[in-house]
């Protein structure tokens, strides 16, 4: 009889548990009530505690008048101090987008870092160069790093070859192109500009480029208005300033 009654009660008090477990009602008592009910807290407004009214007494957070963002620590390393800011990749590009992007980046022919800073800058980007680059494009940007002459890889170009800016460069190391991969995850934006400034200041003559050869065809096309006198002025130059024989 009284095994019975235990059954019973256990029975009973099995399903009531059970019962009540199933309601739609918030139950009475929860453990970690914070992962039940997350809030999502501002760092930088005043941290409020929705399960108490007592104000947060973290001393901290009391100095702050109750935010949550807290400076960073003496000897942070930082890791944007430049500002410098990339476009967010969210999505992949396609070809048409990538190679418009790219066409836009010939355009630029200034870094926006700051031009106070350029000889550090330079020799920030040699080192970085010559760290992550040099293996394939060579300390001389000829195309012939260790890794090149090993055999081991081939068709790096010489940047003596190449019409580039500072801009495509940096867009290069950024979303790579053909068989080089990005270079984002390895150089923080700031650095990328910088040794971008490196190879055109290195291989190119200077971080600004010499104008294109088209532009420099186009003005020296000689005007069709004033080309007719132009035969009979340069005989007659001829004939007065050479030498006679």
């Amino acid at each position: 009889m009284t095994k019975n009654i235990l059954k019973i009660t256990a029975i009973l008090g099995f399903a009531a548990i059970s019962l009540s477990s199933c309601s739609k009602q918030n139950p009475p008592l929860v453990y970690f009530p914070d992962m039940y009910f997350p809030v999502a807290y501002d760092p930088l407004a005043k941290a409020e505690d929705a399960y108490s009214k007592h104000e947060n007494e973290i001393p901290a957070f009391v100095k702050q008048n109750g935010a949550t963002g807290l400076g960073p620590v003496n000897g942070t390393v930082a890791q944007n101090k430049e500002g410098v800011a990339d476009e967010a990749a969210n999505t992949a590009m396609t070809m048409d987008q990538y190679n418009a992007g790219y066409d836009a980046s010939k355009l630029v022919t200034a870094s926006p870092l700051d031009p106070a800073n350029q000889q550090k800058d330079l020799e920030r980007g040699k080192d970085l160069y010559n760290k992550t680059c040099a293996a394939c494009h060579g300390t001389g940007g000829d195309g012939q790093g260790s890794i090149v002459a090993s055999g081991a890889y081939s068709g790096v170009p010489n940047y003596k070859d190449r019409q580039i800016t500072v801009g495509s460069v940096h867009y290069v190391l950024t979303n790579g192109r053909n068989a080089m991969g990005s270079f984002a995850g390895q150089l923080k934006p700031g650095d990328r500009w910088r040794v971008a400034m490196y190879v055109m200041n290195e291989f190119k003559g200077g971080i600004n480029p010499a104008p294109a050869a088209p532009a420099t065809a186009t003005a020296t096309t000689p005007d069709p208005a004033t080309a007719a006198p132009a035969p009979a002025d340069a005989a007659a130059a001829s004939v007065t300033t050479s030498p006679k024989k």
